[in-house]
């Protein structure tokens, strides 16, 4: 038997030129599910992602969804693509067993945490401020060249990782330190400063998009202590949810979050198109 795409609609294209299409599972010609590609919204048109793949019940277990997804990779390079990646949700055991199989690998997680109604108290001399302008201008400068620093270690070309960062810090940042939902704390413990906090709020959430001790006061539990800032930040903003990312790998951060309750509810894995 044969297993094909079949498009069911023109190929489209985004207001960026990006591309996407739907897509008809079939063999032998016999529809046995969808398939719709398109590109990352957060890594643009040179990255492919997989935005959903369903194979109906009858046909599970026979190799379609394999077959589907080795056909997507072949439309995403004929899109001169040269990565891939999907997301997965944590509970989908299959589908992860399945992109693995496939060669993918983690490149990030989303964790979340659901929030009581008392904050939690932080060691006694920590106590959180808000930063002034000054510290905003050199926390920026340090957050943006780290933060390409991560995508550069996941594969993304250089220029391409600082140009995420700047792009992706105007648009969460558009009013810098003065930006609408957004909260950057500087953590001082006993008049020493030790950490910063980047949180935002969001219609029905909290999330934390940047925590960091200072290299000189790290390994001391200041992370910890940020956390517990962030999550009574939330319950006073009443976001009943405090969710982040990680980055495969980073096994400290990891470590961290599960100790503090956070679970992971979706996976982001990804293969280059070589």
């Amino acid at each position: 038997m044969t297993t094909t795409l079949r498009p069911t609609e023109p190929l489209q294209h985004g207001a960026d030129g990006a591309p996407s299409r739907h897509f008809q599972v079939c063999v032998n010609g016999r529809p046995v599910g969808t398939l719709h590609l398109g590109t990352s919204p957060n890594l643009g048109a040179r990255v492919a992602r997989i935005a959903d793949l369903r194979i109906e019940e009858p046909d599970r277990h026979r190799g379609r969804g394999t077959v589907a997804a080795l056909a997507a990779e072949e439309v995403a390079r004929g899109w001169g693509c040269r990565q891939i990646e999907v997301s997965v949700p944590a509970a989908a055991e299959p589908a992860l067993r399945l992109v693995t199989a496939l060669g993918y690998v983690p490149r990030n997680r989303r964790m979340e945490k659901h929030l009581g109604d008392t904050p939690p108290a932080l060691p006694a001399g920590s106590v959180g401020r808000a930063m002034t302008e000054a510290e905003f201008e050199e926390w920026l400068a340090r957050e943006s060249e780290a933060y390409a620093r991560r995508w550069i270690e996941r594969g993304l070309p250089e220029a391409e990782a600082h140009e995420k960062s700047r792009r992706d810090h105007e648009r969460l940042l558009p009013g810098g330190l003065a930006t609408e939902d957004v909260r950057l704390t500087v953590l001082e413990h006993e008049g020493t400063r030790v950490g910063t906090l980047w949180m935002a709020f969001r219609k029905d959430q909290a999330w934390v998009y940047d925590v960091e001790a200072d290299a000189a006061h790290r390994g001391r539990g200041h992370g910890r202590t940020l956390m517990l800032l962030a999550e009574q930040q939330a319950i006073a903003a009443r976001r009943p949810v405090l969710g982040l990312n990680v980055f495969a790998g980073d096994t400290p951060a990891e470590r961290l979050y599960e100790s503090l309750g956070y679970v992971t509810v979706s996976c982001i894995l990804y293969k280059n198109l070589i």
